[in-house]
């Protein structure tokens, strides 16, 4: 791998490490400040909504701009939605503003990957950066349930500043307020990113006349016999495993009585075997190889549905690790093959975002009707079922659709995956 390739992980870490632990530090200073279950549940749909609302614009703002800058001030971006947070803005509205700056990082993140590296490193760099990112989730969630736990938080605010009244009162604003300076790191790491040499795509003049090019290429994508499968796959696994990261926090607290910082450590768990799954399928998986793991997003669906029936500890984080190690397994060949394609048809920044629009417009979707529920007062046990039946239909459905294409369109995804076969061994 090239040297910038590891200073991008690094400033991957600490951004994503950052976004996790904020998001427990929102659900606890909801929850301390008397939010209802709704209003936490609807964390999650919130952070996706400029992912939507923007997925036009920011494909093309990661591609007009060294990649490296657009990274920058997305963490910029997600330092002022802290402060917003603090200052005093409702915390769905600032955790929004944090989404903002996430929707624009997302696609020079990952885009900034095909210009640096061939073809034939795709799965590998994707592997390790999805392994990175796990581990950060791990971390992240971690340090968010600690930071936000009695015996950090009461440490944290006997600190005093002379002269100068902070206005941070609570555990979660001193965790947030640490959280600040973890964002300013990322940024510090995005600033040492090196330009790659790709010549830059300049936006139009009048930003609108992207939405007819955006819906072009999402068009496109979802034309193509391998992209659209591809985008159909990661679309629900990150829709909801978006969503689980809140729905184990509710889960944990009615089947094992766990408090936000024990609930926390549970979810780290499930964000282990992601990470053990995307090691292991960077070693061991292809480009053309990608559409074999479609019959693990039937047996994930399954096993989110027997979440129901655990109410053991230690029955509980094996299972959780072996969860998440088939949607790690799952996640990242499909999203290289995504990747390659998308790159093929119309850039990487634009492809990008049209897989972002996507998964973050089934986060939203799905987080939008957990929260209704929670609202109508169903339990999180409920909500389980329901994924997981989703996760298993739809999943039988997209397997169903490419085995009807590779029927009907033989020769046409026979050639789209020797293409992938040949660039990844020659890329």
């Amino acid at each position: 791998m090239k040297r910038g390739f590891y200073t991008i992980m690094s400033a991957q870490f600490f951004s994503s490490l950052a976004d996790n632990a904020l998001f427990v530090a929102a659900v606890e200073l909801l929850r301390t400040g008397g939010a209802a279950e709704w209003q936490r549940a609807a964390l999650v749909p919130m952070f996706a909504l400029f992912y939507v609302v923007l997925a036009p614009f920011v494909g093309a703002f990661a591609d007009a701009m060294p990649k490296g800058k657009v990274m920058f001030a997305s963490n910029a971006i997600k330092v002022v939605g802290c402060l917003l947070m603090l200052f005093g803005l409702h915390p769905l509205l600032a955790y929004a503003v944090v989404g903002l700056g996430a929707a624009a990082y997302s696609p020079a993140k990952y885009g900034i990957l095909t210009e640096l590296l061939p073809s034939s490193q795709l799965v590998k760099a994707n592997g390790w950066i999805e392994g990175l990112t796990i581990a950060s989730i791990i971390l992240g969630i971690l340090l968010g349930g600690q930071l936000v736990g009695h015996a950090i938080a009461s440490r944290m605010l006997s600190f005093d500043f002379p002269l100068f009244d902070t206005g941070i009162d609570t555990g979660p604003e001193a965790a947030i307020f640490v959280l600040i300076f973890i964002y300013m790191l990322a940024a510090w790491f995005n600033t040492r990113i090196p330009h790659t040499g790709v010549e830059m795509r300049p936006m139009p003049k009048n930003p609108l006349e992207l939405v007819p090019d955006f819906w072009t290429c999402n068009s496109r994508l979802w034309r193509d016999k391998l992209g659209q499968i591809s985008l159909a796959t990661t679309t629900l696994i990150w829709g909801v495993s978006g969503n689980l990261r809140y729905i184990i926090l509710a889960w944990s607290a009615a089947a094992l009585s766990y408090s936000t910082t024990q609930a926390s450590a549970l979810s780290g768990v499930v964000a282990m075997g992601t990470a053990i799954g995307a090691v292991v399928a960077s070693v061991r998986m292809r480009l053309d190889m990608a559409t074999s793991v479609m019959p693990l997003g039937i047996a994930m669906g399954l096993f989110v549905i027997l979440m129901n029936f655990i109410s053991n500890v230690w029955v509980a984080a094996p299972f959780l690790i072996l969860l998440g190690a088939i949607g790690g397994f799952m996640v990242v060949p499909m999203n290289a093959l995504l990747q390659h394609r998308g790159h093929n048809l119309m850039g990487a920044g634009r492809s990008i975002a049209v897989q972002n629009f996507n998964e973050q417009a089934c986060i939203l979707g799905l987080g939008a009707l957990y929260s209704l529920s929670a609202g109508m007062g169903l339990s999180a046990f409920v909500a389980i079922t329901g994924f997981g039946v989703i996760v298993a239909g739809v999943m039988w459905i997209i397997q169903r659709w490419h085995k009807s294409n590779c029927v009907k369109y033989r020769e046409e995804v026979e050639h789209l995956l020797e293409i992938a076969r040949h660039d990844n061994v020659h890329g």
